[in-house]
């Protein structure tokens, strides 16, 4: 058993539940860690259903090829843990030893008090977020959005709503309605909020909730398009237009997601 997973063992034993929506375990053990979050390089913030990856994979080859320095986080990992904590600088996954330091500080910081590994995860991520420079931080939601644990960026640059369609309902509700309000409590006040092609019951909480919040909505088919033509990609938005490669993933869909990208990057 290595390090990272003797600490993951032990973590599971803290709460009887893998997932327990809720702020305060979070708010806690950040305020116990000296808030990291609010040191981290400026964040963009992606919840969703479908394509929450591939847009923030765009999102990050596009700054890179820009020279920006970008921190990822993701979930669920594939293989390793590693993969969940990418580090700007290098563009590596954070090491074994990085992850085991910090996970053990967060462990520390929270003592035998009731937390999901979820949580302790994206604490840790905040604290070597916040110990690696960087230009710009890409934080995707676990589950959710409302209440999942990476909800707690006061003013992010942009909010990213990707595809919502019908998921965890034993979690986020039983409609696409009320999925799609869970997914757009990301929204902030007066935060630039894109989002994908959606259907139109999703859309209208997301459209509500912005207009609540006064965050101005770039929206797929209306303050932004993108499609393919003759193997490339057009974009186009009140900036202009855009003509670029074809993505290189497979699927109409992946369109949308670049397009989505672009629209965050040029909010």
């Amino acid at each position: 058993m290595t390090p990272v997973d003797a600490i993951l063992a032990r973590l599971l034993a803290l709460h009887p539940k893998r997932i327990d929506l809720s702020l305060d375990r979070v708010w806690r053990i950040l305020d116990r860690l000296g808030h990291p979050e609010r040191r981290i390089p400026p964040v963009i913030h992606v919840a969703g259903t479908n394509g929450k990856g591939s847009t923030i994979a765009f999102m990050r080859a596009i700054l890179e090829a820009a020279g920006q320095r970008v921190h990822v986080y993701t979930s669920p990992n594939l293989v390793r843990l590693n993969e969940r904590f990418r580090l700007g600088g290098t563009g590596a996954l954070a090491s074994d030893d990085e992850i085991a330091d910090v996970l053990a500080e967060c462990e520390a910081a929270n003592g035998d008090a009731p937390i999901t590994v979820f949580e302790i995860e994206t604490a840790a991520a905040f604290v070597l977020f916040a110990r690696n420079a960087a230009d710009v931080t890409l934080l995707e939601v676990g589950l959710g959005g409302r209440l999942d644990a990476t909800n707690v960026i006061e003013r992010p640059l942009a909010s990213v709503i990707t595809p919502v369609s019908m998921d965890h309902m034993e979690y986020l509700g039983d409609t696409l309605a009320k999925i799609a309000a869970e997914k757009a409590g990301i929204i902030k006040r007066g935060v630039p909020v894109i989002v994908s092609p959606q259907a139109d019951e999703a859309l209208a909480p997301i459209e509500r909730q912005a207009d609540r919040l006064r965050a101005p909505l770039h929206v797929a088919g209306q303050q932004w398009s993108v499609m393919p033509e003759r193997g490339r990609l057009v974009y186009q938005d009140e900036a202009g237009l855009l003509d670029l490669p074809s993505p290189r993933l497979f699927g109409r869909h992946q369109f949308d997601n670049a397009g989505a990208a672009i629209a965050a990057l040029r909010a």
